[in-house]
């Protein structure tokens, strides 16, 4: 067995004192992110190392920023240099923006020389001990921690350790599988078995969370203005409601993405990105389906236990015939719901077909269906 790095999540539960003093701390990091975001943007070309510089001479200077802790505001920097660096070369992603501290959640990482456990509670950089819900044992010494906060003011703590690694289940050598995604089923598979219903845990929620938005309008003051205790208890109402219903989805996505690794050698999924959906009348329903975070599951939870991962292109699976591989000549309508072959006279659910259509190119090599055309 081997050895894998992973990160073990717990609750944390800060008193007023050590929540002001975390909060804090996130203001001064988002301090020094902005400020390499405005020079990144004013035309300097500053690499880790000067920002470190910057950095320094910047505490020198400001009691304030010596007030928190060097090391989770280095991690800042850290952070920003590897976002900039990636927006060179990962395709699609842009560069570093300027956080907004209404619009952003809380977000600290610290290496090992920031803090310290010590009788059952984390102790940070400038003393800040903080107690942890240790919901499971930590099977080694962490590494390093990132303190969040979600949407309903619970701080967490995830720890960076190595554990070794679990042996994934036996399966086949010849056992493979395709997924399609969709809105009306999240996932369609070549084996109707391990297909993922669409359960609609957002519509479930909708009347509660059209209720509190309501509240939260109705108690909304003007801009400049604090928010009353009314309009808060409403918004984390609303954001409660919707906690829970992506737990929900998440937990079912956990669950079907391991029965699908733990039976398939091979799994090939369509590289399909649900964006362009936002600007779509299914919009609300594609949001339900959750099938970035599924998807984003199948592919960790595979390639963590050793399966062979494919990602096909989704151009033409829906237009190709899983028998005879023939292609249509135009794309079928979203009402459309049945493949019918011209050529071969072959006919299948629609999602069914292309779920075969792209354990077929996975199974050849490829990535896309022009890939099979070619060769």
């Amino acid at each position: 067995m081997g050895i894998e790095v992973v990160r073990y999540n717990y609750r944390l539960r800060p008193g007023s004192t050590a929540e002001r003093t975390l909060l804090d701390e996130w203001h001064r990091c988002r301090f020094v992110w902005n400020e390499a975001v405005h020079q990144n943007k004013s035309g300097a070309k500053l690499t880790f190392g000067k920002l470190s510089k910057q950095l320094t001479a910047s505490r020198k200077q400001s009691s304030w920023l010596r007030a928190g802790s060097q090391v989770v505001q280095q991690q800042t920097l850290r952070t920003y240099a590897r976002a900039l660096d990636a927006s060179f070369t990962v395709k699609g992603r842009g560069r570093p923006r300027f956080t907004a501290r209404k619009k952003t959640l809380p977000s600290l990482e610290y290496t090992r020389r920031g803090f310290t456990l010590r009788d059952g509670r984390l102790v940070l950089a400038k003393g800040v001990s903080i107690p942890v819900v240790w919901s499971r044992q930590l099977p080694s010494e962490p590494s390093s921690v990132r303190i969040t906060r979600d949407s309903l003011g619970h701080w967490y703590a995830s720890f960076v350790v190595t554990r070794e690694a679990e042996p994934a289940p036996a399966a086949s050598e010849s056992s493979g599988i395709g997924v399609d995604w969709g809105v009306t089923r999240t996932a369609t598979t070549t084996d109707e078995r391990f297909d993922l219903p669409h359960r609609q845990h957002r519509k479930r929620c909708a009347a509660e969370l059209a209720k509190a938005q309501r509240t939260m309008a109705r108690r909304r003051r003007g801009k400049g203005t604090t928010p009353s205790n009314g309009y808060r208890r409403a918004r984390k109402r609303a954001a409660k409601v919707q906690s829970r219903a992506a737990g929900r989805n998440r937990h079912e996505a956990q669950a079907w993405a391991r029965r699908v690794v733990d039976n398939h050698m091979m799994i090939g999924i369509e590289d399909f990105r649900p964006r362009f959906l936002a600007k779509s009348s299914m919009a609300r329903k594609a949001a339900d389906a959750a099938i970035s975070a599924t998807k984003r599951e199948l592919i960790e939870r595979g390639r963590r236990a050793g399966r062979k991962v494919v990602m096909v292109r989704p151009a033409y699976t829906s237009m190709t015939c899983s028998r005879c591989f023939a292609r249509a000549k135009q794309p079928l309508e979203l009402g459309e719901r049945t493949f019918r072959c011209q050529a071969c006279g072959h006919t299948a659910c629609r999602d069914r077909n292309a779920a075969r259509v792209v354990l077929a190119v996975a199974e050849r090599g490829h990535t896309g269906v022009d890939d099979m055309s070619q060769t």
